[in-house]
């Protein structure tokens, strides 16, 4: 990767860390689950409000953690916002791929070019996690049916 590339996909997940979009408790989540990194601490809570389509309608995120992690959530709620179920397991199945470094064939262009700014993440093996922390809590909260409202699910 050219070093210019390198220090702006930099820029980008500092921005998100320091800046995190959809951070905030999400009063009408219809799906909820938090995720837990023992290896570094790193803790985040998924709020999800899917429609009667299963669309993610709104998606917000809370917890601690290091850069690449809030980052990550940040990007990633970004990413899913709007989207229906099925093209958020694409996204994520994508995003697991680019995380170790592998080609990740089933992502659009334009989704591949925003994920890009992770790709990076694959040369540090031990932070494959916390880059990937959100995105399993998401499948965790909207696969396993997590029902915040019916279930109380925290």
């Amino acid at each position: 990767m050219d070093q210019s590339l390198r220090e702006l996909y930099q820029e980008v997940i500092l921005d998100h860390s320091r800046h995190p979009r959809h951070f905030g408790a999400l009063e009408n989540a219809t799906h909820k689950a938090e995720g837990y990194n023992p290896l570094c601490g790193d803790r985040v809570t998924v709020m999800v409000m899917l429609d009667g389509e299963g669309r993610v309608a709104d998606i917000k995120f809370q917890g601690k953690g290091c850069a690449i992690s809030q980052a990550s959530a940040s990007l990633m709620t970004e990413m899913l916002a709007g989207r229906t179920r099925a093209e958020a397991e694409k996204l994520m199945e994508g995003f697991l791929h680019l995380a170790k470094g592998e080609e990740a064939p089933g992502l659009s262009p334009d989704d591949r070019e925003y994920l890009d700014v992770m790709s990076g993440i694959s040369e540090f093996p031990m932070r494959v996690k916390c880059a990937t922390l959100a995105w399993h809590t998401f499948k965790n909260a909207v696969e396993e049916g997590k029902n915040a409202m019916d279930e109380g699910v925290t």
